[in-house]
């Protein structure tokens, strides 16, 4: 009889080990629960029209230094991120030739998020449709984190102008998406659409069967200008919510130049329509929208002089929305 005691006690043990822990007091998923979509708009644990800002990570595979506790530590602190995005890299060296490596890069940022009290999103970063990696993934995800209100399951990172949205994508994202609904029948879940993120009227026309899904809509000011929210637009007017997971300040090649005044004019767009949106990226690869200089080595506590211009206006604004 002892033994069965033990083995019970040692069970329910191994069990509580993988609890979340409750979110730190005045945090923003202490304050607004799980996400949900209720309409055209992302809604919070009360049905409130909630938007997150924060930063995106880069590629794991490529820039892993920053997937640490104390560079989401620092964002939270310094930066003011309401959200992170742990952009795991899908192909190119990436899960499909180490998925235990990006899967670790990828739990490293969900538990410091979930410790802050922040918004993840966690991001199967591809230009490719490959499901059998995406489920692998995002079977394990959602096991470990099943009912952990901080995460947000982003299927799909930007499919290519060549990927149909009816005969390739929309079947993707079902299967995909219903692995993760199978365990996590209420994950919050944006799912990439056509031509790098941008083609949301498409997918509004001819949407997903699911409910509490987003659509990702990605810009990049210094290219993507009223044309792209008029499509954003059109999108909403449509019936769907729009989630911004990666924007930047560049021009759509990541790199300069950088336009400030259509920067502020999306920010001004997605607040006037409840639309979340994460900066790309946290790096220090020499490039426009990096916000780190390249000479930057350290993981937190950066001087105003580590910064790119990119990384200076973004901090700005992000601190100052509070």
């Amino acid at each position: 009889m002892r033994r069965w005691w033990v083995l019970l006690v040692a069970l329910l043990i191994g069990q509580a080990a993988w609890t979340a822990p409750r979110a730190p007091a005045g945090s923003p998923v202490a304050a607004h629960g799980r996400l949900a979509v209720k309409g055209n708009r992302v809604v919070d644990a009360r049905g409130r029209p909630y938007a997150v800002q924060g930063m995106s990570l880069f590629w794991s595979q490529w820039q892993p230094r920053y997937y640490d506790a104390t560079t989401i530590d620092w964002l939270v602190r310094d930066w003011r991120v309401s959200a992170v995005r742990a952009a795991i890299g899908a192909q190119s060296g990436g899960y499909d030739k180490q998925p235990a490596a990006e899967t670790r890069r990828a739990e490293t940022v969900i538990d410091a998020a979930i410790a802050r009290g922040i918004y993840v999103v966690v991001d199967w970063h591809a230009h490719q449709p490959r499901a059998d990696d995406a489920v692998a993934f995002f079977t394990h995800t959602a096991r470990k984190y099943r009912g952990v209100p901080n995460l947000i399951y982003e299927t799909y990172n930007e499919p290519l102008p060549e990927h149909g949205w009816a005969n390739v994508l929309k079947p993707y994202h079902i299967r995909v998406i219903g692995a993760i609904r199978a365990i996590d029948p209420d994950a919050f879940v944006v799912a990439g659409t056509r031509s790098w993120s941008q083609d949301v009227d498409e997918a509004a026309a001819d949407p997903l069967p699911f409910a509490n899904i987003a659509y990702t809509l990605h810009f990049y000011a210094a290219t993507h200008k009223a044309d792209l929210r008029a499509k954003a637009d059109l999108a909403l007017r449509r019936g769907i919510a729009l989630f911004v997971t990666e924007y930047g300040t560049t021009a759509a090649n990541g790199d300069a130049p950088i336009d400030a005044a259509e920067t502020r004019t999306w920010w001004e767009w997605c607040a006037r329509n409840g639309v979340s949106y994460l900066n790309w990226s946290v790096a220090n690869k020499d490039e426009a929208s990096a916000i780190l200089k390249p000479t930057t080595r350290a993981l937190a506590g950066w001087r105003e002089s580590d910064l790119t211009q990119s990384g200076r206006l973004v901090r700005e604004h992000l601190r100052g929305r509070r």
